[in-house]
């Protein structure tokens, strides 16, 4: 019995941070669907209030395509949320189960996903998780669930770099980017679930690799319809890299609505925005040697690298020889008709690297090496300097601080690619219990086309 009122009857399904319970609300003779909050090892008292205020937001709404939140319980000082029961299926099961759905069916139950959104929007709440799973589908109606508070066992979340927040496939490029999201980000996540609605499948692949999933996310075109599907031009004006050309989600709303209703759409396929002049070229080769964790205080950084630096590498070698979006190299003597050089030996002006490449490489470099760094400490070692292993103490002095870190999530990067330094702010959880944060700043060096952390700023 919790909160001496709600009997649970049965386990109905878990989520990122525990698990959720049908159970009996007795003072009121109903069912209810209950849900442990901050049930997660290393929780802290931050992520538990903002599952909190999110709970609250959250029950703010009142609406009919909105899972109810009815109450926030303390039971001997574990927090429980009560929330409306849905006897039905979520959106990714009915495709997963009937296959892809008809524009029309597709349309009726993401106009009342859009509608609900509206509302959110308009009492200043983003969800920041749309996607099929989070869609419950009841006697024909939709209803939205879980306002950043629950996440799927099965969807890799980028809470894990603590970076983002969301379901990867469904992440609007921003978002991936590590910027926060706005109501603009839920359009993309509405409209990358349109897409799987569709299509039976999700728009992007992530598996294992989460930060190439990223890297296509932001850097790739983003999935499209065909032309002659009813849907298409919708998608493409949902689905659009810069946040300032998607439509609003009311205007989204009233599109669908048209949709659903038989009537044909007029909306005409938009163009693929490219990604930013500055992030389009050839990428220079991405540092695939181990970087160093830094020593004293802030070795934790090191690990991050050697996970994040290959998934990057992985996607970016796969980028480049597709030559996707990436102009060719042209002759100096393009001009003149005369025969390229023979000389096949790299020059510095065969592959220039910008600034925004530079920083997008040294930002992979230290999300790879903290996400891993507690995990496979060896590993991390090898992505400093010798000259640096050898001020840290080398591999004994270097674990001696590592080895009592439970976990470090990174909260925020900053890198300077005019002198290879980063500045970074990381969450600790020591294996005695303590929590600390800590602002590090540190210097990299370039090595054989391979970043590797030198020295402490």
């Amino acid at each position: 019995m919790i909160a001496g009122r709600y009997r649970l009857e049965r386990e109905i399904g878990r989520g990122g941070s525990g698990t959720v319970h049908l159970a009996l609300d007795e003072v009121l003779g109903r069912q209810v669907a209950i849900k442990r909050i901050g049930a997660t090892p290393g929780s802290d008292d931050a992520e538990l209030e903002r599952a909190e205020r999110e709970a609250r937001l959250a029950a703010a709404l009142n609406h009919p395509h909105v899972v109810a939140v009815f109450d926030l319980v303390n039971d001997h000082d574990v927090r429980w949320l009560v929330m409306e029961y849905v006897d039905g299926e979520t959106l990714s099961e009915r495709v997963r189960g009937s296959g892809p759905l008809d524009a029309t069916e597709a349309a009726t139950l993401l106009a009342q996903t859009a509608d609900a959104l509206v509302e959110a929007h308009a009492n200043g709440i983003v969800h920041r998780d749309v996607k099929p799973s989070n869609i419950m589908i009841a006697g024909g109606a939709a209803k939205l669930n879980d306002f950043g508070i629950a996440r799927s066992e099965d969807d890799l979340s980028l809470t894990q770099t603590g970076l983002v927040t969301g379901s990867p496939a469904y992440l609007a490029p921003e978002v991936a980017s590590g910027s926060s999201a706005t109501a603009a980000s839920d359009v993309w996540s509405l409209g990358a679930t349109l897409y799987h609605s569709v299509t039976g499948r999700p728009p992007y692949e992530v598996g294992d690799n989460l930060i190439g999933a990223l890297y296509k996310i932001v850097h790739e075109d983003p999935p499209r319809l065909p032309e002659d599907h009813p849907m298409a031009g919708l998608l493409s004006v949902m689905m659009n890299r810069d946040p300032e050309q998607r439509w609003s989600m009311p205007r989204v709303r009233e599109e669908l609505l048209r949709i659903s209703h038989g009537q044909t759409s007029t909306v005409r396929v938009a163009p693929v925005v490219p990604p930013p002049p500055e992030q389009t070229g050839v990428l220079p080769p991405v540092p695939l040697a181990p970087a160093p964790a830094p020593g004293r205080h802030h070795r934790r950084w090191g690990w991050i690298v050697a996970a994040a630096v290959l998934a990057v590498a992985a996607v970016v070698a796969a980028y480049v020889l597709a030559g996707r979006g990436t102009p060719e190299a042209v002759p100096d003597d393009r001009d003149t008709g005369a025969p390229a050089s023979q000389d096949s030996s790299p020059t510095p002006s065969a592959s220039p690297v910008s600034a925004e490449d530079t920083r997008a490489q040294m930002d992979a470099f230290i999300t790879d090496y903290i996400a891993t760094v507690t995990s496979d400490p060896r590993a991390a070692f090898e992505r400093l300097t010798p000259e640096f292993q050898q001020e840290s103490g080398g591999y004994p002095g270097y674990i001696g601080w590592w080895g009592t870190v439970r976990s470090a999530e990174l909260a925020d990067v900053s890198s300077n690619p005019s002198d290879l330094t980063v500045g970074y702010t990381v969450n600790y959880v020591m294996k005695s219990g303590e929590r600390s944060t800590q602002r590090v700043r540190l210097q990299l060096k370039r090595l054989d086309d391979q970043l590797l952390i030198s020295g402490e700023g």
